[in-house]
């Protein structure tokens, strides 16, 4: 049994309009409020500059975004390797179930989060998880080198930005879900794992 998180979340309806109203748009869409939500809502201010930037980066409509290429699939395939790379339980969990459903691929973030170097994904989304790494782990090594080896495979410096911004983003995420103790909902560990049933006439 986990243990329960260290900052208990504050109560709903104790939230101001704009936060409860984002929250409960969340939860009718979802079925249920990730406890994220929940859990950094304690410090208002923080919470509403926290999911402006996360939207900002991972709120992208397919074709419209002007300065990169990233699918929202690798967006999220990003926050689930270098969240396990930061050994974040919530953020791995969370967005493990979420890539698993933009990718239509049950195992795929099993795969991600244990070795992206064997997953069944692309060459090109293995040259973003190197370059991504590589800023989670050792950012101030990167390199002109790095660059190029992401332009062999159709990325441009903007789509650099968006992978490194996304990186280090989910690296303070990470921390903050790791220090407080914030754990997985439920429902996320069996999201994306099994197709859904045909619907019948």
């Amino acid at each position: 049994m986990s243990a329960p998180p260290r900052y208990p979340a504050p109560d709903l309806s104790s939230l101001s309009e704009d936060i409860r109203t984002r929250i409960l748009a969340v939860q009718e869409k979802a079925g249920f409020i990730p406890n994220v939500f929940l859990g950094l809502a304690r410090r208002p201010a923080e919470w509403r500059a926290f999911f402006a930037y996360h939207d900002a980066l991972m709120l992208i409509e397919e074709g419209s975004n002007p300065t990169g290429t990233l699918t929202k699939g690798e967006r999220e395939m990003i926050v689930t390797a270098t969240s396990a790379a930061n050994h974040c339980l919530y953020c791995v969990v969370a967005h493990g179930a979420i890539l698993r459903i933009y990718e239509k691929k049950p195992l795929v973030a099993d795969q991600v989060a244990v070795n992206y170097r064997k997953a069944d994904i692309t060459p090109r989304q293995r040259a973003m998880l190197d370059f991504a790494m590589k800023v989670c782990l050792q950012s101030d090594q990167i390199e002109d080198a790095d660059f190029e080896a992401l332009q062999a495979h159709g990325f441009d410096d903007e789509d650099a930005w968006d992978i490194a911004a996304i990186t280090a983003f989910f690296g303070l995420s990470n921390r903050m879900a790791s220090f407080s103790g914030m754990q997985p909902n439920p429902e996320f560990y069996l999201m994306g794992r099994l197709p859904k049933a045909p619907r019948t006439a």
